[in-house]
C-alpha cells in the first residue's frame, strides 16, 4: 500500500476570482475534506492518507482551472463560474481514495480525478436550466446570470474537456468515460419523461438514480484503481461501492427532505413535494394498500400551499413508506460495506466505511 506525498503542487489554491459580483473564495482542499467530514460523514484518521489527499486535490484544482482555459474569454469566464464555486469535490477525492490500493495518485490519476470532477460540472450547468434554479453554490446559477443557452453550451465544453483529458489515459479509460456519458444522460431522459405504462415505479427509480447519480461516482473509483495498478477484484469492488454509495445518497436525501426540519436542512421541508418529484418514500406509500387515504389524496395532486405540505409531511413521517426507504438506505450502505471487504485493511478502506455508516446513521 503506497500512500505518497503528492510531487506536483505544493502551493495551496485559496485563491481569489474576481467577477461582477465582487470577491469569491477558492476553497481548497482542507475545506473540501472538511465538507466532506460535515456532509458525507468521511473520517479520516491517518496523517499520511490525510496529507495525499490534500496533496491530490491540491494538483487537481491546478489542472481544473488549466483544463477551462479558452482563447475565448467568455467561454472561460463561464467555465470558471462553477469551477471557482466551490464545492465538495467528492468524486475526485473517491477516485484519489480508490488510488490507495494501488500505487497512490500518479500523474493519470490526477487526470482522471479532475475529468470526473469536470463530468459532475458540466451536468450542474444543464441541470439548473431543466430546472430553472437561479442559485447554485451560494452564487447566481449560470442559466440566470447569462441564459439558457450560455448555461447549455458551457456544460458541452466541460463535458469536451473531460473527453480531451481522458483520450490521454487509453481506449479503456475513454470508453469506460463514454459509456458513463451515455448512463447520465439515459437517467435523466428517463426521469424527465417519466415511467412507462405497467412499469415498476419504485425499481424504476432505483435504477434511475443508480444512472444519474451512481454511474459517475462508480467511474471515479474505477479510474482511481485501474489507473494506479490495482488487483481487478479490488477495481471492481470500488465500482461497485461507488454506485452503491450514489444510489444511496440520493435516498437519503429523499428521506431527509421529509423526515428533517427546515432548521436541520438548511432549506425548506418539503421541497420535492413542491415540485411534484415522487421520491422513494412517496412511491413506496403509493405502491402501500394501507397508506391513510387522505396521504393518497394530498400525493395525487399538485401541492403548492405550506399547509397541505405540512400536512403531508406529517403523514408521511407516519406512513411505511418512509420506514421501508430506511429499510433501502440500509440495504444499500450493508450492501456498499460488504464490497469494502474485498478491499485490504486500512486507512483508505476505514474512510470508504466511514461513508457507508454515516448514511445509515443520518437518517436513523
Amino acid at each position: 500500500m503506497i500512500i505518497p506525498v503528492n510531487h506536483a503542487s505544493s502551493h495551496t489554491l485559496n485563491k481569489k476570482s474576481r467577477s461582477e459580483e465582487g470577491e469569491a473564495t477558492v476553497s481548497g482542499p482542507e475545506d473540501a475534506i472538511e465538507d466532506l467530514r460535515v456532509s458525507v460523514g468521511l473520517r479520516i484518521d491517518d496523517e499520511h492518507l490525510s496529507r495525499a489527499l490534500m496533496n491530490g486535490l491540491r494538483d487537481v484544482e491546478k489542472l481544473l482551472h488549466e483544463s477551462v482555459r479558452s482563447e475565448v474569454s467568455a467561454v472561460e469566464e463561464a467555465a470558471l463560474h462553477l469551477v471557482d464555486a466551490g464545492g465538495k469535490r467528492f468524486r475526485p477525492l473517491f477516485t484519489l481514495m480508490a488510488a490507495q490500493f494501488g500505487n497512490g495518485a500518479s500523474a493519470e490519476v490526477i487526470t482522471a480525478a479532475t475529468a470526473v470532477e469536470l463530468v459532475h460540472l458540466a451536468t450542474l450547468y444543464h441541470d439548473d436550466v431543466m430546472d430553472e434554479a437561479t442559485m447554485r453554490r451560494g452564487a447566481e446559477s449560470a442559466n440566470t446570470r447569462w441564459n439558457n443557452t450560455v448555461a447549455i453550451l458551457t456544460g458541452d465544453f466541460l463535458f469536451a474537456q473531460a473527453s480531451r483529458l481522458v483520450a490521454d489515459l487509453g481506449t479503456d479509460a475513454a470508453r469506460i468515460i463514454a459509456e458513463t456519458f451515455g448512463e447520465l444522460v439515459t437517467g435523466q431522459m428517463r426521469e424527465t419523461i417519466g415511467p412507462a405504462r405497467g412499469e415498476d415505479p419504485i425499481a424504476r427509480y432505483l435504477s434511475v438514480i443508480a444512472q444519474k447519480t451512481g454511474s459517475l461516482i462508480a467511474t471515479s473509483g474505477w479510474f482511481g484503481a485501474m489507473l494506479s495498478g490495482a488487483p481487478p477484484e479490488q477495481i471492481q469492488a470500488l465500482r461497485r461501492f461507488g454506485s452503491l454509495i450514489g444510489a444511496a445518497f440520493q435516498i437519503s436525501d429523499d428521506i431527509l427532505d421529509i423526515a428533517s426540519s427546515s432548521v436541520e436542512l438548511g432549506k425548506s421541508q418539503g421541497t420535492d413535494l413542491r415540485e411534484g418529484v415522487r421520491t422513494l418514500p412517496v412511491l413506496y406509500a403509493l405502491a402501500d394498500p394501507g397508506t391513510d387515504a387522505r396521504l393518497v389524496e394530498l400525493l395525487s395532486s399538485p401541492l403548492s400551499e405550506d399547509a397541505l405540505i405540512t400536512e403531508t409531511l406529517g403523514l408521511l413521517r407516519g406512513s411505511a413508506g418512509l420506514t421501508q426507504a430506511q429499510a433501502t438506505l440500509s440495504d444499500y450502505s450493508h450492501r456498499a460495506m460488504n464490497e469494502l471487504t474485498t478491499l485490504p485493511v486500512s486507512p483508505a478502506r476505514t474512510a470508504c466505511e466511514s461513508i457507508a455508516e454515516y448514511l445509515i446513521a443520518r437518517t436513523h
